[in-house]
This record gives structure tokens, C-alpha cells and sequence, in this order.
């Protein structure tokens, strides 16, 4: 018997039971789905985050009042933890906002060769903003900058002009939009936006330029921001428990721990700390955020990795007892065979070929699925269309690996039985 005739022979055996091969091919596709769904997924997520921080360059690095804490479960601290550090933030007065003043001083006393600083405040979000005619949802937010503001977070103007010293100074009603909120507010010419006036959250404003898009992506929308001073902030919207934040960016990329340094070393009398006092600011690069994000989503893909396997040993399971009844079933069939010259190696490569067959039938509905699903995900961070081509391959391999594994015990049951033996078989 040829190994075509063995196959042919396999597939039709296969075919012949079609609600417990569909019932074992389900088991084995779940394990691949789980597997490729998330890794799919957190690839696409992990595209988005590197999309959204690329513009920010990393020769930056900005100076907050608290950290950022940034987790998606799990790794939490423990009570004793937890305790010690809230000795520590007593101690170091940690969690008080960086007021209007701290904020200017680092700038006016920051002296550090080829270095920008700007002065950054949060304003209102989820606001609607309008012409006369027209009005955005309320999507969008508020934030206040000085005249360094575009150049640090790699913004570029695509009509109008920046905010002068002036300007960010008196705190006056002007602004610049997003491209977002021009195409929105000015839609057949965005051009038209520049010196017109609009109303943010109630409040007039006069633009005076227009913003270049970025891009969007899930966890930001560039394009659906207000942007004017922070003194504009500081006189309408802030309060006493406001925080300012503080960026800076090194031209050079090998004097930033030097820069931090110097950071560091200039703001701590601004925040009055003594020597044997510890930090209450934070002082994070500007591709922190992204890579701890990306450190919790590897931390998905392990526990997603565990979850499959575990699926997959019991679809191997499932499998292996299904040949096994396949044997029972066929004891006639394969002392018949046998009879007619069918050697031992033809009946075990028969189960073997049926266990491999159903096991990358799983394999591929299963990776199908797990992309197309996974996808969605791909579809919602407005990044393009994903495969994980190294655990498509992967999986193909262990599945390949499940069904000979199964299958070999049946197969060698099958092909040591006696003809005499099998064909009395009731």
C-alpha cells in the first residue's frame, strides 16, 4: 500500500465521523485561537504604542510630581511594600504638585549646554468646542504649553504661526487646533481657521495656527487637541491642587543621564529638599510610559503561552482516547486488512496520518480565527493588518507534534494486533 493509498484511506476514515472529528478538531482550534487571538492582539497594541511615541523622540525626558504606576494587574506590591513606601512618601513629602513657581524657577535656572525646557499644564477635557455654524463632539481636550511646546513633542505647524513669548506670558485667548478639530470645525479649507474665533468649553478663542496631524491611535488622538499657554490655563481652569509638569529635550542622546543629573541637582532646592531628604518628583524619560506598557503585555502573552499549552495537553488527551475507540471500532477492519497483505506499517501509518490530519485541521481553524479575531483589535488601534507569522508557524509545529503524539500509542495498538484475533473481534 502506497502512502497516497494510506492518506486516502485516512481522510476517509476521517470523513466518516464527522461529529467527533468536528467535536476534537473544536479542542485543538481553541488552545491556537486563545494563542494567536492574544499574541495577535498584542502585537497590534504594541504597533500603536510604538507609533505614538515615536514622534515624542527619545532624547527627552519630563519631570512630574508623582510617578506614573502603570499596571494592567497583577506584579502589585505587597502590604509590607506598600507600608514602606507610604513611610517614604511622608517622609520625602512625596505627592506635592509642582506649583507655578517651582515650575518657572527650573526654567529660568536650568542651564544645561543645548537643552529646551517648556512649562506644560493639562486644561479641561472632553469638551465641545464650536464656530457658529459648527461644533465638535465633545472629545476634546485642553492643554497648556509655552513657545518650546511644539518643538518638545514633535508637533509642526501647518498654517498660522507658534505662540510668541508675549503671548504665553499675558495668558491671552489664543490658540492653535488640531487638525482633527479644523477639519471639522473647517472643513471645505482648513486654512480658513487661522484668526477666526471659536468657542472652547464657553470660552472665546482666537486661532492662530493650525496643527499638522500626527497620526491617532487608540491611546492618542493628536489631532483633537486645543493648545494654548499655560498661563491661559493657570487664569482659567487651574486650581490650588493644580500640577504643572516640566519636559526637556538634549540634542545630544549621550548626555542625558548628565542632563537628568543636572535636572535633578537644579530642582531640588527649587522644592526645598535637604540633603538627607529623598526625591518628591519623578523624573521619567519621554518613552517610559511605552515601555512599561509594553513590559505588562509580555507579561499577557506569558500567561496567554501558559493557558494554550494547558488547552492543548488536553486536546492531545481528547485526541489520543478518540484513536483509541477509532481502534476498537475497526478491529475487524484492520484484521481484514491485514489478511489481504496489509502490513503492520500501513495500519500504523493509517492512525498516525488520521491523528496528524485532525490535529492541523485544529491547527489551522484554529490560527484562522485567532488572526481574523485578533484583528479587530488591529482594526479599533487603527494599525494595520496583523500576522504573527512566527507563532503561525509555531503552532502549526506543536500541533503537528500534538497529533503524532496521540496518535503513535493507538497506531502501534493498531498495527500489533493479530488478523486471527481481530476478525473473531466482537
Amino acid at each position: 500500500m502506497t502512502y497516497k493509498d494510506t492518506l486516502s484511506l485516512s481522510w476517509k476514515n476521517i470523513s466518516g465521523n464527522k461529529l467527533r472529528t468536528g467535536i476534537t478538531i473544536v479542542i485543538i482550534a481553541l488552545g491556537i485561537f486563545a494563542l494567536i487571538l492574544i499574541i495577535t492582539a498584542i502585537q497590534a497594541a504594541t504597533n500603536s504604542l510604538t507609533s505614538s511615541f515615536s514622534t515624542m523622540g527619545s532624547n527627552s525626558f519630563g519631570i512630574r510630581f508623582k510617578d506614573r504606576n502603570i499596571h494592567f494587574g497583577g506584579g502589585g506590591r505587597s502590604n509590607a511594600e506598600k507600608t514602606k513606601a507610604s513611610g517614604k512618601q511622608k517622609k520625602s513629602k512625596e505627592g506635592i504638585p509642582i506649583s507655578y513657581d517651582e515650575a518657572k524657577s527650573f526654567k529660568e535656572r536650568y542651564n544645561f549646554p543645548n537643552t529646551k525646557v517648556g512649562i506644560i499644564l493639562r486644561g479641561p477635557s472632553n469638551i465641545v468646542v464650536n464656530t457658529s455654524s459648527r461644533k465638535t463632539n465633545p472629545d476634546v481636550f485642553v492643554q497648556g504649553g509655552d513657545e518650546n511646546y511644539l518643538e518638545l513633542n514633535g508637533y509642526t505647524i501647518t498654517y498660522g504661526r507658534n505662540f510668541t513669548a508675549s503671548e504665553v506670558e499675558t495668558g491671552r485667548n489664543v490658540c492653535l487646533i488640531g487638525s482633527a478639530v479644523a477639519s471639522r470645525l473647517f472643513p471645505d479649507n482648513n486654512a480658513k481657521a487661522v484668526d477666526a474665533i471659536i468657542s472652547v468649553d464657553h470660552v472665546p478663542y482666537r486661532i492662530i495656527g493650525v496643527l499638522k496631524d500626527k497620526g491617532s491611535t487608540a491611546f492618542f488622538n493628536t489631532g483633537k487637541m486645543i493648545l494654548t499657554s499655560y498661563n491661559n490655563i493657570r487664569r482659567l481652569y487651574a486650581s490650588q491642587n493644580s500640577s504643572y509638569s516640566i519636559t526637556v529635550m538634549v540634542n545630544d542622546m549621550k548626555l542625558m543621564d548628565m542632563a537628568t543629573g543636572e535636572a535633578r541637582g537644579t530642582f531640588r532646592p527649587i522644592r526645598k529638599l535637604e540633603t538627607k531628604d529623598a526625591d518628591n518628583f519623578y523624573i521619567d524619560k519621554s518613552d517610559s510610559i511605552a515601555e512599561a506598557l509594553l513590559t505588562n503585555l509580555g507579561f499577557l502573552e506569558k500567561g496567554t503561552i501558559g493557558i494554550a499549552f494547558i488547552t492543548l495537553i488536553g486536546a492531545a488527551i481528547g485526541l489520543m482516547n478518540i484513536m483509541l475507540v477509532a481502534v476498537n471500532e475497526r478491529t475487524k477492519e484492520i484484521g481484514l486488512a491485514k489478511a489481504l497483505g496489509s502490513r503492520s506499517r500501513d495500519i500504523r501509518f493509517q492512525f498516525l496520518f488520521e491523528s496528524l490530519l485532525i490535529s492541523l485541521m485544529g491547527a489551522v481553524a484554529g490560527i484562522i480565527s485567532g488572526i481574523l479575531v485578533g484583528n479587530i483589535v488591529a482594526l479599533l488601534l487603527h494599525t494595520g493588518f496583523v500576522i504573527p507569522w512566527g507563532w503561525v508557524i509555531a503552532g502549526i509545529f506543536v500541533c503537528s507534534f500534538v497529533g503524532l503524539a496521540a496518535g503513535l500509542y493507538p497506531a502501534h495498538k493498531a498495527s500489533k494486533l493479530d488478523p486471527i484475533v481481530a476478525l473473531r473481534y466482537e
